[in-house]
């Protein structure tokens, strides 16, 4: 017979599977600038960090199908309440609450496979005040924050943001390269060597997501994007 324990329990094995295979994710790094909203990070193959409306960005660590999987319900929640409702409509608030609903259902269900995946929503607004992030987790409950958001490996968090907070005077191709540097705290907070190790093997992607509504696409890529 199947007990509340053994459910418990077999939620504890799924976190902690989880969790292990997260640990191993490149941390993304998101900070609001006068510019716009800066997400950083660094790769191997695969893009971590896309657009999804007009004013929304999206970036993610984990199992590369289950990230992927996460971006495209996304664009196609927004692209759908763009067309049915109105462009305004589509606000983070509205696309983080419909992507928190199926990953927590998929982790508490065990005839399911658990989205192996942390995801960070962002919306630019006016001013770097009124930027708003989201980073959701792979049970479906998701934190807020303004200013900026650190998506890593380790679900406790690591480093504070006080570094983060002082670029959002930088221009966005200092700030860059003042991340390079961040990022180390954040990938290995315990063994700066170690992260520099890894740090050679991956190419930084850095995009900006212009508050400015001049350009028909905000979303603007300040890194080669490779192969």
């Amino acid at each position: 017979m199947f007990t509340p324990y053994d459910w418990q329990e077999g939620i504890g094995h799924r976190a902690q599977y989880i969790q292990g295979k997260l640990s191993q994710g490149s941390p993304v790094l998101a900070v609001s600038l006068e510019a716009g909203i800066l997400v950083f990070t660094y790769r191997r193959q695969a893009r971590k960090i896309y657009e999804i409306y007009d004013r929304l960005i999206f970036a993610g660590i984990g199992q590369q199908s289950d990230v992927e999987a996460v971006r495209v319900a996304a664009l196609e929640f927004a692209s759908k309440e763009g067309f049915s409702r109105s462009e305004e409509d589509v606000t983070i608030q509205r696309v983080a609450t419909a992507m928190s609903g199926p990953m927590k259902k998929a982790f508490s269900d065990f005839s399911s496979s658990p989205v192996v995946a942390r995801s960070l929503f962002a919306e630019v607004g006016e001013t770097p005040g009124e930027d708003l992030y989201y980073v959701i987790d792979y049970d479906g409950d998701y934190t807020t924050s303004r200013n900026f958001a650190i998506v890593s490996g380790s679900s406790e968090g690591g480093p504070d943001g006080a570094k983060l907070l002082e670029l959002q005077s930088s221009s966005p191709e200092d700030a860059v390269e003042a991340l390079k540097q961040v990022w180390l705290s954040f990938a290995d907070p315990e063994n700066t060597e170690a992260a520099e190790e890894l740090q050679k093997g991956l190419a930084p992607e850095a995009v900006l997501l212009e508050r400015s509504n001049l350009r028909e696409n905000r979303f603007r890529i300040l890194t080669p994007e490779g192969d």
